[in-house]
């Protein structure tokens, strides 16, 4: 399918909700059984929140990104993107998924392009804007590169670029770092955080990593077992700049992530 057209609205405010997901009920049907991935979720996002939402597997966290993403039907509920439903795959909303999904016989800057092939981008102000964020997230180079030339985390920065390449005002993560190695994960969450304040760019990223959720989100949104439910949403106050071993040093990303942990259950969430 293609994107709509859907643009912010002028009269949009920096308090006015971008997303509005609002008693939102997803149930999954065979002729055997029903099983309800997600309960009367409602969540609304405003201009420039970095959310990071948490939960076990299979609590609905990948269903819902998607449903906002425009990329599944729900059963119930309602789920507005900038006050108009969402009923298709939208142009203000980036997706990364939880693998790159590069084209093997492509290079990375050619793998950004492939987002602007698709959408009819302008070839010209593409490649301007392929190039700056190739040099954004420290690609430089590396242009040429074929995926199996690139690490993990360069991978996944080639598939950010694609994601961010037509400069969707929301961008949607579901679990992009999980395969990465604990180090360049640390890296990667450094980079977001600078990424995410350098383009004002509003992120919803899904994880099952408590330190993740909280170095990451100006906001963590706590699910439960399946059903998924909201059971509660954390603000830990720690600012928009994070230093990597000053922000897990400090008492307020201690407490909320005892508190994450309080709710999931160490053996729910993986470090």
């Amino acid at each position: 399918m293609a994107a709509t057209e859907l643009e912010a609205p002028a009269e949009v405010i920096a308090t006015d909700p971008i997303i509005e997901v609002s008693n939102l009920t997803m149930r999954f049907t065979s002729k055997r059984s029903e099983t309800v991935a997600l309960d009367d979720v409602s969540l609304a996002v405003r201009p420039g929140e970095f959310v990071t939402i948490v939960g076990p597997s299979g609590c609905g966290k990948s269903t819902l990104l998607k449903i906002v993403a425009g990329l599944t039907p729900f059963t119930s509920g309602r789920v507005n993107l900038y006050g108009e439903p969402v009923t298709r795959p939208q142009r203000e909303i980036g997706f990364a998924f939880q693998r790159s999904a590069l084209l093997e016989w492509r290079g990375a800057r050619k793998n950004i392009l492939l987002q602007a092939e698709m959408r009819g981008m302008d070839r010209r102000a593409a490649e301007r804007r392929a190039d700056d964020l190739i040099a954004l997230t420290g690609l430089t180079g590396f242009e040429k590169a074929l995926p199996h030339e690139l690490s993990g985390g360069m991978q996944q920065r080639v598939a950010l670029c694609r994601a961010l390449l037509h400069e969707p005002r929301v961008l949607l993560m579901d679990e992009p770092f999980g395969a990465l190695d604990a180090l360049t994960r640390e890296q990667m969450n450094i980079e977001m955080n600078r990424i995410w304040r350098e383009t004002g760019t509003t992120i919803v990223l899904v994880t099952h990593s408590v330190p993740e959720a909280v170095f990451l989100g100006s906001r963590i949104v706590v699910m439960s077992p399946r059903p998924g439910r909201i059971v509660e949403t954390l603000e830990p106050g720690l600012g928009d700049r994070r230093d990597y071993g000053a922000t897990l040093a400090d008492p307020r990303f201690v407490t909320a992530a005892e508190r994450l942990r309080d709710l999931l259950g160490a053996s729910h969430v993986a470090e």
